[in-house]
């Protein structure tokens, strides 16, 4: 992928770009395989309960988040280059960095909602001092508004940091600062088929509805942050680490599923990421 002119003005202006069929059929069925294997990157899966569920503890989301992008099929996705230059293009960044990855499962019938939010909302709190930061969304199925695909405010990257308040484990747009927003920009579904990619600007806000229909929502997403931006604090995240990134063939090349040395599983014991 090459990005233009046309798609860098897009993203300074809206905070985002959509990029259909980023990756190809056989590329995004070893996605599918990677995340689906028995011996693989579920067996290191939590919870993270639905803050708009109340107390019912009926809804999650289950996730999987890992510092460093390793050798396996997701690390070859999170380190060709058209996604890590493509987001070094579109954030106007020399050099980037993998900040983390993260398979997000939505379950038919029972996953949870993101409430509404800014990646730097949780960053922020994790020891960067800059939003230089950005994240790419990679569908590995259909993304509806019936199984709860991303909702987004295009432009509101460019208010800047909003207050953040904690509901629930998750964290969330301060609501009279959301409703606001809401008055001025129009909110807009964004549907992907598997394979389809959206880029964002670590500010925009956005947030993921439940999934109440039979179908579930998985999605695998990497974040990077600018080479500059290494958080100062290391309790959350480590330090800047170089990203070496390879041929755009690579995830096709790739067999590795299940090798996931060097990756850093996250634990659950903090809302940093």
């Amino acid at each position: 992928m090459k990005v233009t002119s046309e798609m860098k003005a897009m993203f300074d202006k809206h905070g985002l770009v959509v990029v259909r069929s980023l990756f190809d059929e056989e590329e995004n069925t070893k996605l599918r395989q990677a995340a689906e294997h028995k011996d693989g990157l579920t067996n290191h899966s939590f919870l993270q309960a639905d803050a708009n569920d109340g107390d019912s503890g009926l809804r999650s989301i289950e996730m999987v988040l890992w510092n460093h992008p390793g050798d396996d099929v997701t690390g070859m996705m999170a380190r060709v280059h058209k996604m890590a230059t493509s987001m070094e293009i579109f954030m106007g960044c020399k050099e980037m960095y993998h900040w983390h990855s993260k398979l997000i499962m939505k379950h038919a019938r029972s996953g949870g909602s993101h409430v509404w939010h800014q990646d730097y909302g949780y960053w922020y709190t994790g020891g960067v001092l800059y939003p230089d930061m950005g994240t790419v969304l990679v569908a590995i199925d259909k993304c509806t508004p019936e199984n709860g695909c991303l909702e987004v405010l295009p432009g509101s990257h460019k208010c800047g940091r909003v207050d953040h308040i904690n509901v629930g484990g998750q964290m969330t747009v301060d609501p009279k600062r959301l409703q606001l927003l809401k008055d001025h920009i129009k909110t807009y579904q964004v549907p992907l088929n598997p394979g389809d990619a959206i880029f964002t600007h670590a500010n925009l806000v956005h947030w993921a509805p439940q999934n109440n229909s039979d179908t579930r929502r998985w999605c695998y997403g990497i974040a990077y942050s600018d080479v500059q931006n290494s958080p100062y604090n290391d309790k959350f995240h480590p330090v800047y680490t170089p990203l070496i990134k390879v041929d755009d063939d690579a995830v096709r090349k790739c067999e590795n599923f299940t090798d996931f040395t060097g990756k850093d599983f996250y634990k659950r014991d903090y809302d940093s990421f």
